[in-house]
């Protein structure tokens, strides 16, 4: 058998570090925010929550499902936090499809804070076709889905831009520097004012990106307070427990001491 060369060699290893190095030069690194959830005590900003339920709702729910939420998950502590009332109001404004009735017929009722989000496709076939070929990913874990989590997320909604002179885009394909590749088939879903925040907080893309992701990462961990309180308690027990020992090892230690 022939043996490798040492050029062979080299052209392996280039063959594949070449697509990275490719890969890394075409995505720009994504936006570092300071978000209030992140850390051991952080917590999730309640009316950021409840700003980026409106722009998942009015925007992106057009688009992506979140089939792991159901409504009532919107007034659970640790979450948006809605009143009772606001979240049955949530639900019924949705025309749901149930069945089969008595007659062995489907119908359409309006919803229950017991439901699942409704998809805006009736199947994933259904959700490729109505998007040019590309596939809307549901958004219930989108945010630990992807490489940057809630950074990535923020950066790519606020990273469209023109492509740069030279660079040619086929029908439907729009530039964003925080992809890789800098190619996304979605179209820029935020513009200034597209939605109207009930509590006057401005509207900027921005704003809107920033609410709909912290929604998002609510969506993909909504027990991360939880683990936060958990973890804190846990940190607090094993810091006394330490000095529990310490003490009485310090006292039994003492004695043995005194009787040398």
């Amino acid at each position: 058998m022939e043996k490798f060369s040492f050029s062979k060699i080299i052209c392996v290893i280039l063959i594949f570090l070449i697509p990275n190095i490719i890969q890394s030069a075409e995505q720009t690194d994504p936006i570092k925010v300071n978000w209030s959830f992140k850390g051991l005590t952080g917590k999730f900003d309640r009316a950021s929550l409840q700003r980026g339920f409106q722009v998942y709702k009015e925007v992106c729910s057009s688009c992506h499902s979140m089939q792991y939420l159901s409504y009532r998950n919107l007034g659970e502590p640790g979450g948006p936090e809605f009143s009772e009332k606001e979240v049955k109001a949530i639900a019924a404004s949705i025309e749901i499809e149930d069945g089969p009735d008595s007659q062995g017929e489907m119908f359409t009722r309006p919803g229950r804070p017991s439901d699942r989000f409704k998809s805006p496709y009736p199947n994933v076939n259904a959700s490729i076709a109505a998007n040019g070929g590309a596939y809307p990913p549901d958004m219930s874990v989108l945010v630990k889905a992807r490489p940057g989590g809630s950074d990535y997320i923020y950066s790519v909604l606020v990273g469209y831009e023109d492509p740069p002179v030279g660079m040619v885009l086929d029908d439907g394909v729009y530039y964003n520097k925080y992809m890789i590749g800098n190619k996304i088939k979605m179209s820029a879903p935020l513009a200034e004012g597209i939605v109207e925040y009930a509590d006057g907080t401005e509207t900027s893309v921005e704003q809107m990106a920033k609410d709909v992701t912290t929604f998002l990462s609510w969506a993909a961990e909504p027990e991360l307070e939880e683990r936060h309180k958990t973890g804190v308690k846990v940190i607090i027990y094993l810091v006394l427990l330490t000095i529990l020992v310490y003490l009485s090892m310090k006292k039994i230690w003492s004695r043995v001491d005194s009787e040398i």
